[in-house]
């Protein structure tokens, strides 16, 4: 088999491998209810709110294209906004069949529609992230200190023990660390002795250009113009996420009573379910937004799992079906237009 071929079966052992543990941790969520009393809630649900809430996330993904628009101009490229939300949602699509490959996808799309270095779009994303990951870590200090005493039990019964194994397995950590430390050192020693032999093969400069874009396109954000922009742009995205959370509790009478606080919280915690390496979320997301919403908020069993099942379903829909006519449209409707950067 060629080296192309196993890499290709990796890939495919990969995916099937988080497949089964996203499939795992749906079973494990959803074991213990009543599935009839699920399907009840499902279909009694008031899908009015749940529809506000994909007006919410539609509007959030055009501020992020918005703010994926100030990183790319300000490398000196143009794109149409119009564009670059297309790119957006193929991303967002992407990502529900293969984990993190919508960050790929959305550059590839936009490169190759108007004609920008995907080493420099894929640096523009990096930054993205970087950034969405800092906003991330501040809403989960908002949430902790605002509500401190519905946390404190939750977090003590699922991190304490955790702290507490970390602690007690302490030299085997510290070995760990100093054979990480000890392979880092001996690989940057080998590759200063054959430093040169590396350089004089032909695919060392083509590597070299890449890493040198990716670079470029992740110093965008100190480069921008418009910094107070790109901020906005990311307090409202990261609102309608919070709103998209909240709205959606009205649907069933159980977590109707749930504050935007509450949805605050779910948004924190849940994300590490969307950002979880499993095809797009599915287990992940509803093992921990039912946890959350059983164990702080004490809401019973069958409606929390109805809550996770249906918001999570509702946003795959929505990615699928524009991010689908996105690549219809960008792909061939567009196809005869001229890009920008030519």
């Amino acid at each position: 088999m060629t080296t192309v071929g196993k890499r290709k079966v990796f890939t495919v052992i990969q995916y099937l491998f988080f497949l089964g543990i996203g499939v795992l941790l749906l079973w494990l969520s959803f074991r213990k209810l009543n599935m009839k009393e699920v399907w009840d809630d499902i279909m009694g649900a008031n899908y009015y709110w749940m529809l506000l809430s994909l007006v919410f996330a539609i509007f959030s993904h055009l501020f992020r294209a918005m703010r994926w628009n100030l990183l790319i101009n300000s490398l000196d490229y143009k794109t149409k906004l119009s564009t670059t939300f297309y790119a957006v949602m193929v991303g967002y699509m992407a990502n529900t069949a293969v984990p993190r490959a919508g960050e790929f996808a959305r550059c590839g799309v936009l490169s190759k529609k108007e004609k920008i270095p995907f080493n420099a779009l894929f640096g523009t994303v990096i930054s993205e992230r970087i950034f969405d990951l800092i906003t991330l870590f501040f809403i989960i200090f908002l949430v902790i200190a605002f509500q401190l005493q519905s946390l404190g039990g939750f977090l003590e019964a699922n991190f304490t023990p955790l702290i507490n194994n970390i602690f007690s397995n302490l030299q085997g950590l510290v070995t760990f660390f100093v054979i990480t430390l000890l392979c880092v050192i001996a690989i940057m020693v080998t590759l200063k002795l054959v430093k040169e032999k590396i350089k004089s093969h032909p695919l060392y400069y083509k590597v070299m250009g890449f890493i040198e874009g990716l670079l470029e396109g992740i110093k965008t954000i100190g480069k921008l113009k418009h910094k107070w922009m790109f901020m906005f742009y990311t307090f409202l995205i990261w609102l309608l996420y919070a709103l998209m959370i909240y709205f959606p509790v009205f649907m069933l009478p159980e977590t109707s009573g749930l504050t935007f606080i509450d949805a605050l919280t779910i948004l924190a915690i849940g994300s590490l379910g969307i950002v979880a390496p499993v095809p797009g979320g599915i287990g992940a997301y509803h093992f921990i937004v039912k946890a959350i919403l059983v164990e702080i908020y004490g809401i019973e069993g069958t409606a929390a799992g109805s809550f996770a099942a249906i918001t999570h379903a509702g946003q795959t829909i929505l990615n699928i079906i524009v991010g689908s006519l996105s690549y219809f449209y960008i792909g061939y409707l567009t196809s005869r237009e001229k890009p920008l950067n030519e």
